[in-house]
């Protein structure tokens, strides 16, 4: 009796061994191949046709593609997918990056055009998305899908991938468009994972009116309370360093904090069923606007270049994931006999993401162009068209969401929602691989001489944002290189420059009130013999 329970002991340790050994040597794998995908990109970065995130979706699907075929076709991928793998460890740094790094000034000067395209915009998406899955997949009978099911693949394929998008597009050649593409990316992100929340906490098989305001009341609650609630943690965090005054004695906790608080601001918007990338985003602003000018020279230096690594390797990671799983042999078994059906379903999403997108790009353009004054502040058609195109590629988001809404922890065994999978998976490799690589020559095609000088983000009194106009490698705070604006005299010349009004009090406010209480630039404690003494009297250019 005590024998076979023993070997039965040793053969569940042999067991785990053997499991233990197989997921090291996964991971070492892994890891191998973030590397090539590192190098591989560097040697490709000059290329008009690739790009960082191709080659690490390429190196993904040629891998896969390897491991179908050692495992026997049981398996293409070295780790499951997971959607808490994506939103809880790999999406947080990415977004608060993009935060973290954002010219404010700008950002904020241009709130209204950017909502207009990201969050507007992603609603008239989705819209046109849903209704057309509505009217194409009852005819096409692809398995037992319901309202709830519809509207949330409309959001799924409303968002945007900004990441691959970004990587395309150039700060220097355009940048207009960069800016105007990376404002949208982030809050059409958001507002996707926002909207499709919101689906799955409504039962819309009985939509009516009250429903109806119920769900746009949810959606506006989210949105406002994820936004605020990534104000007041960066604020938070801006107090403490500020108060207790970290790099006196180690700039390592302030670091620390900093990372940690960023983190905490991800994961209690989740906690409360919020929307963490809103809130992560904000956070990223206030930490750069507040918080980073309160630590010591040394912590600016380690929390700048360690955001932007953390938030460059989480990328690759995501797109070389993508790209093996892509391959995934249980999916693809599902709709085995029913390819035409997969290629239809695919062919009708990739038409739909293209006339969502040319349904408000180009009538919320004229309505942006209305608002500006002088020509050359205007969209032309030409820009219109590189923003439709370049905001038509799909990724992680749209995976991850495919996954929370058609899977049980990354497996199916319904034929309509492989179908939706698989049909995902194939938007995502054709979009980013295809409309990925047609960016960069469509942008020398259609603009061979770019408008490097005149954009919606430029000011002539501030040569900084001619040349950075939106994300640049320093922390500027919101009133760096303005100059002082003439106050509109009437009311026709205050609709005509709203957020020039709102920024100068914005700007007030600031010095007199929230500055004296959460530090920032002007405002950093001073400790004789520290490193913020010598950082006043020889700024450095992170500043």
């Amino acid at each position: 009796m005590e024998t076979t329970q023993l070997a039965g002991v040793f053969s569940k340790l042999q067991t785990l061994s053997t499991s233990d050994h197989a997921s090291v040597v996964s991971m070492n794998i892994f890891v191998a191949l973030l590397c090539a995908c590192i190098v591989i990109g560097h040697l490709l970065e000059e290329n008009r046709w690739m790009n960082e995130s191709i080659t690490a979706l390429v190196i993904g699907l040629c891998t896969g593609v390897v491991i179908l075929l050692t495992s026997g076709g049981k398996s293409s991928h070295l780790l499951v997918f997971s959607e808490d793998l994506f939103f809880i460890y790999l999406l947080p740094p990415i977004i608060f990056n993009a935060g973290f790094q954002v010219k404010k000034k700008q950002f904020f000067r241009n709130f209204i055009t950017i909502v207009l395209f990201g969050a507007v915009g992603t609603l008239i998406s989705c819209t046109i998305i849903s209704l057309g899955v509505i009217q194409f997949f009852k005819e096409m009978d692809i398995g037992s899908l319901d309202i709830g099911d519809f509207l949330a693949i409309g959001a799924i394929f409303a968002a945007t991938d900004s990441v691959c998008t970004l990587q395309v597009l150039s700060q220097d050649e355009t940048p207009l468009l960069y800016s105007l593409v990376f404002g949208e990316g982030v809050v059409n992100d958001a507002t996707s994972v926002v909207l499709f929340n919101a689906i799955q906490s409504f039962d819309l098989t009985n939509i009516n009116a009250r429903i109806a305001l119920e769900f746009i009341g949810n959606f506006l609650y989210l949105f406002l309370t994820s936004t605020l609630l990534g104000v007041a943690i960066g604020l938070i965090s801006a107090y403490i360093i500020k108060k207790l005054y970290f790099g006196r004695h180690s700039t390592d906790r302030e670091f620390a904090l900093m990372m940690l608080m960023a983190y905490l601001s991800y994961i209690m918007a989740e906690l409360f069923y919020l929307s963490g990338i809103l809130t992560v985003f904000f956070c990223g602003i206030v930490m750069s606007h507040y918080t980073w000018h309160n630590v010591t020279e040394s912590s600016r230096v380690t929390t700048k270049h360690a955001f932007a690594t953390l938030s460059f390797v989480a990328e690759i990671f995501i797109f070389l994931y993508v790209g093996m799983d892509a391959l995934d042999i249980e999916k693809w078994r599902f709709v085995n006999d029913r390819r035409v059906t997969s290629v239809a379903v695919s062919s009708v999403l990739v038409a739909l993401v293209m006339a969502g997108r040319a349904a408000f790009v180009f009538p919320l353009s004229f309505l942006s162009n209305l608002a500006k004054k002088s020509d050359s502040e205007k969209l032309t058609f030409r820009e219109q068209i590189i923003i439709w195109w370049a905001g038509l590629m799909r990724g992680a988001v749209s995976m991850a969401l495919a996954y929370n809404q058609f899977t049980r922890a990354g497996h199916t065994q319904l034929r309509g929602n492989a179908i939706m999978i698989t049909s995902t998976i194939t938007v995502v490799l054709f979009s980013t691989v295809v409309f990925g690589m047609m960016t960069k020559p469509l942008i020398r095609f259609l603009l061979p001489h770019p408008k490097g000088t005149t954009s919606m983000f430029s000011n002539q009194s501030t040569p900084k944002s001619i040349t950075v106009p939106f994300l640049g490698s320093g922390q500027n705070s919101f009133e760096d290189g303005v100059a002082e604006e003439p106050q509109p005299g009437t009311i026709r010349a205050l609709f005509t420059t709203p957020t020039h009004t709102v920024h100068h009090y914005w700007r007030k406010f600031d010095d007199a009130f929230m500055r004296p209480m959460f530090g920032g630039r002007g405002f950093v404690p001073f400790v004789p013999g520290s490193p913020t003494e010598r950082s006043e009297h020889n700024p450095t250019p992170f500043q």
